[in-house]
């Protein structure tokens, strides 16, 4: 490879990795420099510079003037022993002034004295030895460079496309790496198909050993808060705020909004005409239902709010302090107020941050009889 190559596969590189191309020279460099001591059994302190331009490259071996070599001393430490000081210079760093005015009769006791060194046939020699520290840097800076693309992603939503799989995970193309979906974190029920495009929510970026580990969910609560985010236009204008979302995935979720203009019907922007906004939303995650709640400052009315599906709901404090409270439902409505597997309740405990007990009128009034 001659220099002009040299310089066009640089710029590819810098191109395809989106790697900084000063990362790449210093890399070279830095690889031909240890070409340099390995074939050439040099010893003293080499440098290598790369014309950034033509990709002509030289090599110069330096040294630190000094008027006496330093090989170190002795001294007595805090505790009383004698230990040896390594010096400050590398005895093959160093050159007597005597000598290095037979070279430069200007130079001066601690300037440097540099010497071109580069062998006729150093390009041959090196190319080997360099493509391998090369090769590392650049997967190095290359893995640097995913984890700063995807650092501002972390808790965002992406769009990926499903590429591998093994027995505990789902791997998904995400452009320039790949995402670790483990399969507990899918929806429950839902089939995941290879080759189709997923929407993914990033959980956490991190430099892991082998490289960039990007951790993906579809059961994390903020999935369904980015799907709402992503569908209705008023809660990235602010007109809509989404207090809260709590979930138990595959069976129900309650999405808390409300509104900041007194004229917007926060659950009716949600929905959209004829269910056209919520539609997608709840096309994304099967057969999970999802509650919008209309979130309100009234600890009672927010309660009531929350129970939904369940009507004719009456809430009474039991404990401000405590965060305890009763919920009072129908007979009829006490299955919906529960929910399967007490689902519903819980949820509605999660989002208004009460401890709920639920009761029936005819259990009121069977106590109060009592």
């Amino acid at each position: 490879m001659n220099s002009k190559e040299l310089i066009k596969a640089i710029k590819l590189i810098v191109e395809e990795k989106n790697i900084s191309e000063d990362i790449i020279f210093e890399a070279l460099e830095l690889a031909l420099q240890t070409a340099y001591k390995k074939n050439f059994n040099s010893k003293t302190n080499v440098r290598v510079d790369i014309n950034r331009e033509s990709g002509d490259i030289k090599v110069y071996s330096y040294f630190v003037v000094v008027d006496a070599y330093d090989d170190g001393h002795e001294e007595v430490n805090e505790e009383g022993n004698v230990v040896k000081v390594e010096p400050s210079i590398n005895r093959d760093a160093q050159i007597l002034l005597e000598d290095a005015l037979k070279i430069d009769p200007k130079i001066k006791v601690g300037e440097i004295l540099q010497e071109e060194v580069t062998p006729k046939d150093f390009g041959r020699v090196a190319a080997g030895t360099a493509k391998q520290v090369v090769m590392q840097k650049i997967r190095e800076a290359e893995k640097t460079s995913i984890i700063e693309e995807f650092a501002d992603k972390e808790y965002e939503m992406m769009l990926g496309m499903v590429a591998m799989e093994d027995v505990n995970n789902y791997y998904i193309d995400l452009g320039r790496t790949r995402g670790i979906l483990p399969k507990k974190e899918i929806i429950p029920g839902e089939q995941i198909k290879m080759g189709s495009n997923i929407k993914v929510y990033i959980t956490k970026v991190e430099n892991g050993p082998k490289g960039p580990v990007i951790k993906l969910s579809r059961k994390h609560y903020g999935f369904v808060k980015r799907l709402f985010e992503h569908e209705i236009p008023e809660l990235a204008n602010g007109t809509i705020v989404l207090q809260s979302v709590v979930r138990e995935p595959g069976i129900r979720s309650k999405v808390c909004v409300y509104s900041t203009n007194d004229k917007i019907d926060p659950i009716g922007a949600c929905i959209g005409e004829k269910g056209s906004r919520i539609a997608g939303i709840l096309k994304e995650l099967g057969q999970e239902r999802i509650d919008l709640v209309l979130y309100s400052p009234d600890p009672m009315e927010f309660i009531k709010n929350a129970m939904a599906p369940a009507k004719d709901v009456i809430v009474s404090i039991l404990d401000e302090a405590k965060k305890e409270a009763l919920v009072i439902v129908p007979e009829a409505n006490l299955s919906l107020a529960i929910g399967k597997k007490g689902t519903n309740i819980k949820l509605a405990s999660k989002l208004t941050k009460y401890h709920l007990e639920v009761k029936t009128m005819e259990e009121i009034n069977q106590t109060g009889n009592k």
